[in-house]
């Protein structure tokens, strides 16, 4: 029968291995191997011992026999580990796996479903993610325009934005389609200290309405008009509206969408008539190059997406108001791009792309 080796202690060594036990800023598991030894020289057996401190007894009897054999220096040092992988291997296979991998029958990981599979806490993979910048639940949306004539475009639609031509007018128009007049099926509660303002998460459709918008890149002036429907005769009505209330002696460079509705025969002739208007066609696939499409974000997030409305005259209305409020003391947003910058970024896209599709392919 194995017998477990004595301890004894000297009052100094007693005296430090008690301070280092009950020690507030020493590690736990160098505090519970000082108790262990403590425990041993007050003469229990290491059953006891594992047993009074809730841990196992080979680890116990560990702890004991290499006190016995190198003293405090071999407490305070951690021998290596046989079998489980380093944190930095661990790391490595969480970044991998997160990269590199998905779940059966899942789009991604979770902390959760990776932490299984590798076999540690979910908390150890939210701080490698977060250490690695990685967020497996967000995806960016992206589309990169094929338009064979995407340069020309684009440095011609920038150039307007950058350096706009004397004695004349840039305005960026679009239609904002499908504005919704949704009303709730139960009111809300307003919002007050501690809690956040309710709104049902179903709605009663009322009708749409199309936003036509002709944002003024000088001065953040919005002409606007809001009709039904976004066919090539509501388009007119809106050319003839910028023609009403822009001054004549200006020359008009309208940047709009390949939208079909801005080509129509009979929109082309009646700009034939008018020589002062100026067509410029963002690229396919970069509405993004529209300055108007701000506007339209901003008026949805401060208007339109918490908005209630019982009628389409009631959102017209509002609209209305939103607009009049924005052109009483109008900002105009700032280009800061160049044309340069943002060519080369998409054949950087490009060119990943074309890459990722050449892996697929072999």
């Amino acid at each position: 029968m194995r017998v477990a080796s004595a301890i004894e202690l000297s009052g100094e060594q007693r005296a430090r291995l008690r301070k280092v036990a009950h020690s507030q800023t020493a590690s736990v598991r160098l505090a519970r191997r000082c108790a262990i030894v403590l425990l041993a020289h007050d003469g229990y057996d290491n059953i006891t011992i594992a047993e009074m401190l809730d841990i196992g007894r080979i680890q116990t009897a560990r702890w004991r026999e290499r006190f016995a054999a190198d003293g405090f220096a071999a407490i305070e040092r951690d021998l290596p580990r046989g079998g489980r992988p380093t944190d930095r291997m661990m790391e490595a296979q969480i970044v991998q796996m997160t990269t590199q991998s998905a779940p059966d029958a899942a789009t991604h990981w979770s902390t959760r479903s990776l932490a299984k599979v590798v076999g540690v806490s979910d908390t150890m993979v939210y701080r490698v993610w977060r250490k690695h910048g990685l967020k497996p639940h967000i995806v960016r949306g992206f589309k990169v325009s094929r338009d064979p004539k995407f340069a020309q475009k684009l440095e011609d639609i920038v150039g307007l934005y950058m350096s706009p031509p004397e004695h004349a007018l840039v305005l960026c128009c679009d239609e904002k389609s499908q504005v919704q007049a949704l009303d709730r099926t139960q009111p809300g509660l307003p919002m007050k200290k501690g809690r956040a303002a309710t709104m049902t998460h179903d709605y009663k459709r009322n009708g749409t309405t199309t936003l036509f918008a002709a944002l003024n890149v000088l001065d953040g002036q919005v002409i606007a008009q809001c009709q039904q429907r976004h066919r090539h005769t509501e388009w007119l009505k809106f050319l003839k509206q910028i023609d009403r209330e822009t001054p004549k002696d200006k020359a008009l460079h309208l940047i709009v969408d390949n939208y079909a509705t801005h080509k129509h025969p009979v929109v082309q002739a009646w700009l034939t008539k008018h020589p002062r208007f100026h067509m410029h066609f963002t690229p396919t696939s970069a509405s993004w190059l529209n300055m108007v499409e701000r506007f339209f974000r901003d008026i949805s997030e401060n208007r339109l997406r918490r908005g209630v409305f019982t009628s389409v005259p009631e959102l017209v209305t509002a609209i209305d108001e939103y607009i009049a409020h924005h052109n009483t003391h109008p900002k105009p947003f700032i280009w800061t791009k160049s044309a340069r910058d943002i060519l080369q970024k998409v054949i950087r896209a490009n060119s990943r792309l074309s890459s990722k599709q050449n892996e697929a392919l072999h």
